[in-house]
């Protein structure tokens, strides 16, 4: 069997047996052949020199850390399911040190930054004029809908019409690898959805949509895209600069927030939908804060 059917063979199990994404099988499929490309079509025969070979020109080819990681997990699991299979007696990656990998700090936004932006939104939503309140409305809910929840912003755009129709102060909402999770709804949030949703039921064009910010797009729901570029032009408005935010950095700003103010770390990995906590210890600076203020406020040492 030569190394593209190999590669096949694994896409196939990885779809069958552990129900990758079709974004994920493309993304294994584009380092594997990448791969396989550098080795003359020998990927499946590589030995751990030949593997820190391609390693090696990658990096020379300028890619990121991030992106050489994500390049040598894809040819782990590779060969694991080579060795699994009994297609190889041996396994060339288990000698070899991932790249170091820099974790910036997440852009986030203080609290006041977050509540003037929220507060703008209120404000464009009680007085637009009647041609332009939709769109206003519409941000209002979308802001604190996201603040108060944390959610991705795909999650965020794609919201059923269900959850507003509930008035409930948890709603469960579909993540990454069609994980369900409960997440809380603030009192602002439901308000702004409630409004939302009587201009949204008036509008013939939107009123039959099965999702809560429907549009005219391919998907049926409003665009991410688009989202992101209001976002800036609202930011714009309450002063804050549009480079500094995005829908991510509210999410981030959910998280952080939360911490400050004295939340566990794994209720906020719940709250995000990280099915890992090292991706929620990127707010470990966070805590570290909170805990070095706790000592210094309250240990009888302290200067």
């Amino acid at each position: 069997m030569k190394s593209g059917a190999r590669i096949e063979a694994f896409l196939e199990m990885m779809s069958a047996e552990r129900g990758a994404a079709d974004n994920t099988l493309s993304s294994y499929r584009r380092d594997l052949e990448d791969a396989s490309e550098f080795l003359g079509g020998r990927l499946a025969e590589a030995d751990a020199a030949a593997i820190r070979s391609y390693l090696d020109d990658i990096a020379g080819r300028g890619f990121a850390a991030t992106s050489q990681a994500r390049k040598l997990s894809a040819l782990r699991q590779f060969f694991r399911f080579l060795y699994a299979e009994g297609l190889r007696s041996d396994d060339p990656t288990g000698i070899l040190d991932s790249p170091k990998k820099d974790r910036p700090l997440p852009k986030t936004m203080s609290e006041a930054e977050t509540g003037r932006l929220l507060d703008r939104a209120a404000t464009e939503a009680s007085e637009t004029a009647d041609g332009d309140s939709l769109a206003a409305t519409r941000m209002h809910a979308l802001v604190e809908v996201l603040y108060a929840t944390g959610l991705r912003v795909s999650e965020l755009v794609s919201l059923p019409l269900t959850v507003a129709m509930r008035d409930e102060r948890f709603f469960v909402v579909r993540g990454k690898g069609d994980k369900d999770r409960m997440v809380p709804l603030s009192s602002k949030a439901r308000t702004a959805m409630r409004a939302w949703l009587d201009q949204r039921n008036r509008d013939p064009r939107q009123a039959d949509s099965v999702f809560l910010f429907p549009a005219s797009s391919q998907s049926g729901h409003l665009p991410r895209q688009v989202f992101a570029r209001d976002l800036k032009g609202l930011a714009a408005r309450a002063g804050i600069a549009s480079a500094k935010i995005s829908p991510h950095v509210l999410r981030h700003a959910f998280a952080s927030h939360l911490l400050q103010n004295g939340a566990d770390l794994r209720a906020v990995q719940q709250l995000l939908g990280h099915s890992d906590i090292s991706t929620t210890q990127i707010y470990t600076h966070v805590l570290e804060e909170r805990l070095l203020k706790l000592v210094n406020e309250h240990h009888p040492l302290a200067d």
